[in-house]
């Protein structure tokens, strides 16, 4: 059996693929291309990278608009000349992409009637040039770029018609029919792997006619290419009224070209509930189609029983083609533990599946490199960042926990990630976006779905039960489903051997948060000892206990273990030359936590504000000058903010992939506090009338700080920007006070 060749019969061991997102999107004359944000276009090492993931294929790009854009004639292939190679050599498979969510170069697009030929001109060419590739997918999610570009108008060229709808999918088809066409001239053992979203739609009784008809549209692209569509097709009138003509309709059922394999993509979003009772449901999921109102929503946020997933959904795609299966993009935008909840699941089903009988060949992560900008369906360049397997946010891509539960898929091994424990946001209580719909879709059947279940998950212990850091961490611990405890000075004394191995032995974790500590940086000055002990004694301890239980451990520094002299941001490398008390306690716990265990991970961060406090700087302000009070902020200091809940969230990422050492964790700009003060007033729009720009001297602070103590990072700038952490802020603490007033309200009408 040739062990790099995907197709292989059900019998087979499931199989582990990599996808590399690689879109190249058009909106009226702008071009989005992933691999020119995420890096892949110009290292030529992640290859090896994917390769250590033990993934035996890869959906790897050799696209049109970025290759040929101008014509064959002037075709640049020395990018893939020098990667496709490279692959052969390390074993992984490549499953050559020629057109991915895009309209093609400048001189075409889906509605040219010379679209088919002329992708079917560079696929031959693509063949000549690497006869010996075997498995292509000439255009990527048939189905799904028609919808987007020809009936949603989200991409180019901007349609909005079912006629455009269906003249963008005819076109994809043909193309994909004489692109293979030309393939086998050159290859005539070529595979045709054809993918698109596996969806599903549900409903109410009233919207019973528009499910069925999107459950049929679905399947369009794939009927199309398997000679499936004629006079007696579900949606033949349909097509008809689309303005597709039968001859045309039926050329595909003279010129069929199934897949070899059928793949399929399966997201959080795939499965869809439609009702007609918009008021139920948020603004942002009403729509309307044939004039008709409704709401269109994630059934995972709207079902009260979730539906079972995609094993239902193979079974189906295999009772109607026949044909083999792989799941082509296995995706979802979550935290790091729902990522891998997703993966397993995924995973577990599509083995279910195979030993049911159906030939199901592989499970495909996607994206390995992450993705940009998705959540506005790649319309803008909003800097938002889903990682994956590898994280590039940083100076090259760095293995998440995502990775290493892949190797463990890859090679047979025990899933070993204690996060594995819990459910995925898509089936736990908190998912719902409007009220729960009770339906007699199929009760899921969770029991394996995940890699293993408990009844007593091990947990996060987390120190500093009364401190806005800690009561942050169970807050989102709580959210994001992941097992804790938060305990008190009285239940764990981190300073106390005795008390910090009892609490182990008790709670049995899997990882330790230190979110506790000495905090009055002016106080320090004459508390020396005090402060050591909770900042320096302390997390010591706490690491030592770690390293001998085996437990990951992190703990946080501070921006005042630097003196300021640089005109530059601090990153992590950078000498540190504390001026005051508290400074030295940081800087000292952070060489003896190193140095007891070099596993532990260490977080530098500064300036925090918050919504669920009303202590921090920000809110403070806000406060102050909205009523009118005077308020005094230093002009002189420069610090780089930092909000709270994407501190915690980036933390708990770093903790669940297994990161160590020092990391600088900031929304990422340099101000003055002054300059905090007056950037939150803007955006809250509140006259900062009352703002007093102070110096340093004039606020008589007892402890010497740093004039500048900016933070930066030469390991990567994970959390969002300070704008945008900002502007999340005002709204969640606005969302919070307005469930103030409705409480106080429920309680004046009750008594």
């Amino acid at each position: 059996m040739n062990l790099n060749n995907p197709i292989q019969p059900a019998t087979s061991p499931l199989q582990l693929w990599g996808g590399l997102e690689c879109t190249v999107n058009r909106v009226r004359d702008n071009y989005f291309s992933q691999m020119d944000r995420n890096g892949h276009a110009a290292r030529l090492q992640d290859l090896e990278r994917f390769a250590s993931l033990g993934i035996r294929a890869i959906r790897y790009p050799v696209l049109w608009e970025r290759t040929a854009p101008e014509g064959i004639e002037s075709a640049d292939w020395s990018w893939p000349d020098e990667r496709l190679p490279v692959l052969q050599h390390l074993g992984v498979t490549p499953i050559v992409g020629l057109v991915h969510h895009g309209s093609g170069p400048r001189h075409t697009s889906l509605v040219d009637p010379a679209f088919p030929e002329k992708l079917a001109e560079y696929a031959g060419a693509v063949a000549r040039r690497y006869p010996w590739v075997e498995y292509y997918t000439p255009v990527n999610e048939i189905c799904t770029t028609a919808r987007f570009s020809g009936l949603n108008g989200v991409w180019y060229p901007h349609g909005n018609s079912e006629a455009t709808f269906i003249r963008t999918l005819i076109h994809q088809c043909k193309a994909t029919v004489l692109s293979m066409r030309e393939i086998r001239k050159v290859n005539p053992d070529a595979k045709l792997v054809q993918t698109d979203d596996l969806s599903r739609t549900y409903g109410t009784p009233e919207m019973a006619e528009f499910a069925n008809f999107f459950n049929e549209r679905r399947w369009l692209a794939w009927d199309m290419l398997c000679g499936k569509v004629d006079q007696e097709h579900a949606l033949w009138d349909y097509l008809l009224e689309s303005e597709a003509t039968p001859e045309e309709l039926l050329w595909f059922k003279d010129n069929p070209c199934p897949p070899d394999i059928m793949g399929v993509n399966y997201y959080a979003t795939s499965e869809r509930w439609l009702d007609h009772r918009v008021d139920r449901y948020p603004e942002s999921r009403r729509t309307q189609y044939r004039g008709v109102p409704h709401a269109d929503i994630e059934c995972p946020r709207v079902l009260a029983t979730p539906t079972p997933g995609i094993g239902p959904l193979l079974e189906e795609t295999w009772d109607r083609y026949g044909l083999p299966i792989a799941i082509t993009e296995a995706h979802i935008d979550a935290n790091r533990e729902d990522q891998m909840r997703w993966l397993v699941e995924i995973w577990n089903a599509a083995k279910k599946v195979q030993q049911n009988g159906a030939d199901i060949r592989a499970v495909t992560v996607w994206a390995l490199l992450g993705s940009y900008d998705w959540n506005c369906l790649v319309t803008e360049c909003r800097g938002y960042y889903e990682p994956g397997p590898f994280d590039v946010r940083g100076p090259q891509p760095r293995p998440t926990a995502v990775a290493s539960l892949m190797r463990e898929l890859a090679t047979g091994r025990p899933l070993s990630h204690p996060v594995l424990q819990g459910q995925g946001w898509w089936r736990r209580p908190g998912r719902f976006l409007a009220k729960p719909v009770a339906t007699r879709t199929a009760v899921a059947d969770i029991a394996d779905r995940g890699a293993f279940r408990s009844t007593f998950p091990q947990p996060i212990l987390i120190s500093g039960a009364t401190g806005t850091l800690g009561r942050a961490f169970a807050r989102i611990c709580e959210r994001r489903n992941l097992a804790y405890h938060l305990l008190t000075r009285q239940e764990m004394d981190i300073a106390d051997p005795a008390s910090v191995e009892a609490a182990i032995v008790r709670y049995k974790p899997w990882a330790i948060i230190n979110a506790g500590g000495y905090v009055r940086v002016d106080d320090a000055e004459a508390e020396l000892d005090r402060c050591m002990r909770e900042n320096a004694n302390g997390p010591t301890v706490l690491a030592l206990a770690a390293i001998r239980h085996g437990l990951r451990f992190l703990t946080f520094s501070s921006d005042l273990v630097f003196d300021g002299s640089l005109d530059r941001p601090y990153v992590e490398s950078d000498k540190v030359a504390p001026l005051g008390v508290y400074g030295r306690s940081k800087a000292e716990a952070e060489r003896r936590v190193l140095d007891s265990d070099p596993q532990a991970l260490i977080v530098r961060t500064s300036a925090f504000f918050g919504p669920w406090d009303e202590h921090n700087f920000v809110t403070q302000a806000l406060d102050a000058m909205a009523n009118g009070r005077p308020f005094a902020a230093c002009a002189d200091q420069s610090v780089t903010p930092t909000y709270v809940p994407d501190l915690v969230n980036a933390c708990l990422d770093l903790l669940i992939d297994k990161e160590c050492g020092v990391w600088h964790l900031s929304n990422g700009e340099s101000m003055s506090w002054a300059e905090l003060a007056r950037r939150a007033c803007a955006a809250a729009g509140i006259e900062p009338a009352t703002l007093r720009e102070s110096t340093t001297a004039e606020l008589g602070q007892h402890a010497l700080r740093p004039v500048h103590s900016a933070l930066g990072s030469e390991r990567g700038m994970i959390l969002p920007s300070f704008d945008d952490a900002l502007a999340r802020y005002l709204h969640e603490r606005e969302a919070g006070q307005q469930a103030v007033v409705e409480q106080e309200e429920s309680a004046h009408y009750a008594s």
